[in-house]
């Protein structure tokens, strides 16, 4: 039996520290709301179905990473492109692109409606607070500072320890005709928000270079890594569904001014971390150059944002959803086919090797095609 203590005193911490913090972004602000529609049995159903899968998800990708020799540092488009070619490498620029976009729409909405309520207790105020957000994270991002990269480590901590205490504070407020009730209208609407929340395999290629050496070590950290979220997602939906019949989208207003700020710290966090990753994406895969790279990371996601809000296109779930039902569904099917195509290609015996056949690869193509059709169907308010 793994120990916390010894988790905590040995030398694969680090490791699971980053897939946790990675995994566990604002996306899970936007769970209970979605949940309390459903009902808890449909959210509890579709939490651990899909915390299960994206485990999975990254034992395939991680066995691909052990599989591939490479001198030089590759990243999730490289393996792509290594194993699929051409059409691999822009399915993956595909879903960074689109996910980061609607992420950092999505992150404005949310620290838009998040500062006015700290305010003013509504969200009347939403875009002016989210245009001066933009502002103050736009210079960031042109910046760059490396003391903020680590911050978002800190922000886990400080996340889980927010959790903790809600937890102690509303469990006994938890009413079990909260959790009880189903509402199948609803049914599949969970689904692409709770995806969305359990993203994360762009961090599977530093895990391995962490790892370096240790590579055993790969498949214990990654599920180590991936079952903390399902645990710390569950806990905070079930104390804050059970706790409250009214839930808004962005689940820290209803806990009041002082929790607000867990919901401002992690978007802050994951706006930060997502506007480098597509800056640098820019300036160095598109070699578009700093200024430019910046300019299209922070210009792009403002001009959606007033669009948004001006004719109430979407919320901030409803972007949530997309990016994980639309950018996840694609990567996650362009991982299970890496998978297969290294198990025969890959020139390095890996440390582990995850069974996978095509009825595997076939019934969660049908799932998250599905899921994809789905989002893209409600977004549009045709579903």
């Amino acid at each position: 039996m793994i120990s916390l203590k010894s988790i905590a005193k040995s030398r694969t911490f680090p490791a699971i520290a980053m897939l946790t913090g990675t995994v566990i972004g604002a996306g899970f602000l936007g769970i209970p709301y979605v949940v309390s529609k459903s009902g808890f049995p449909i959210g509890l159903f579709y939490m651990l179905l899909l915390g299960i899968i994206m485990l999975a998800v990254r034992l395939y990708l991680g066995e691909v990473i052990l599989r591939t020799k490479t001198s030089h540092n590759l990243q999730l488009a490289g393996y792509a492109q290594k194993y699929l070619g051409k059409t691999g490498k822009s399915l993956i620029f595909f879903t960074m692109i689109f996910g980061i976009y609607s992420s950092i729409v999505a992150y404005l909405i949310g620290e838009g409606e998040s500062l006015s309520f700290l305010f003013f207790s509504n969200t009347n105020y939403m875009l002016l607070f989210g245009i001066l957000f933009w502002i103050l994270m736009s210079v960031l991002t042109y910046k760059g500072f490396k003391a903020l990269k680590k911050f978002e480590s800190i922000a886990l901590v400080i996340v889980i320890g927010f959790i903790i205490i809600i937890s102690a504070l509303f469990a006994s407020k938890i009413s079990i005709q909260n959790l009880s009730h189903v509402n199948y209208k609803y049914i599949f609407l969970p689904f692409g928000v709770i995806l969305y929340a359990f993203l994360g395999t762009a961090v599977m290629p530093e895990l391995e270079r962490i790892l370096k050496g240790r590579e055993k070590l790969m498949k214990r950290v990654t599920m180590i890594g991936s079952i903390i979220p399902i645990i710390v997602y569950l806990l905070f939906t079930l104390i804050v569904v059970g706790s409250f019949t009214e839930i808004p989208e962005i689940a820290t207003l209803a806990l009041g001014r002082i929790f607000i700020f867990l919901g401002m710290i992690t978007m802050f966090t994951a706006f930060f971390a997502l506007s480098i990753a597509l800056r640098d994406m820019y300036r160095f895969d598109f070699k578009l150059g700093r200024f430019k790279g910046w300019l299209l990371t922070a210009i792009i996601p403002l001009l959606l944002f007033i669009l948004i809000k001006i004719f109430n296109l979407a919320t901030f779930t409803g972007i949530l959803g997309l990016a994980g039902g639309v950018a996840g569904g694609v990567e996650i099917i362009t991982i299970l086919f890496m998978n297969i195509r290294a198990k025969k290609q890959g020139k390095r015996k890996p440390e582990y090797s995850i069974k996978i056949n095509w009825l595997i690869i076939a019934l969660l193509s049908i799932l998250f095609a599905a899921g994809i059709v789905y989002e893209i169907l409600k977004f549009f308010r045709l579903f």
